[in-house]
């Protein structure tokens, strides 16, 4: 060892930090050689990899599109399905409703202004709005059926040059 100490005690600072950053220099040059080494031989696998990638990428962009777009679908006709039996169970309340004659007497009185026998029924219109033109010209139709009054009507589109 003594040997060494005096074999570097007569180098100067500037030359032994010469020969250590030749010695450096030395491994990191052979630590790139050895990692272009190693590039060039992932880079051919890792093109080819790529490229694998690429080709499932486009091989199934087609069908995973047609998924989504079915997918969607399906959920638009459950959403359309739902709403049918929505309006199912709601005309089938109504038709039950509708079974019940009490309410379709109300349904008429209201709706048709039907009466009972010996009743009165008043119509009112709004305070500003106008009376309603008469739609009948000549004959006095109260006095008579309604049956005759629109067969009345049927005769006289028979003839309509009068």
């Amino acid at each position: 060892m003594a040997g060494n100490r005096d074999r570097f005690s007569t180098f100067s600072t500037a030359t032994r930090l010469k020969q250590l950053g030749e010695r450096t220099a030395a491994h990191v040059y052979r630590s790139q050689s050895r990692r272009q080494v190693r590039r060039s031989r992932l880079t051919g696998r890792a093109a080819l990899l790529v490229l694998v990638l690429c080709t499932l990428v486009v091989a199934l962009a087609y069908p995973m599109r047609q998924y989504v777009s079915q997918r969607s679908e399906i959920a638009k006709q459950q959403r359309a399905a739902a709403a049918a039996r929505d309006r199912l169970e709601r005309l089938r309340d109504e038709k039950a409703r509708w079974q019940d004659d009490a309410f379709a007497e109300q349904q008429a009185r209201k709706h048709l202004h039907f009466l009972r026998p010996g009743e009165i029924g008043y119509i009112m219109s709004a305070p500003g709005a106008q009376s309603p033109q008469p739609h009948r010209t000549g004959h006095a139709g109260s006095d008579r059926p309604w049956y005759s009054n629109v067969w009345d009507g049927v005769d006289k589109a028979d003839r309509p040059g009068e």
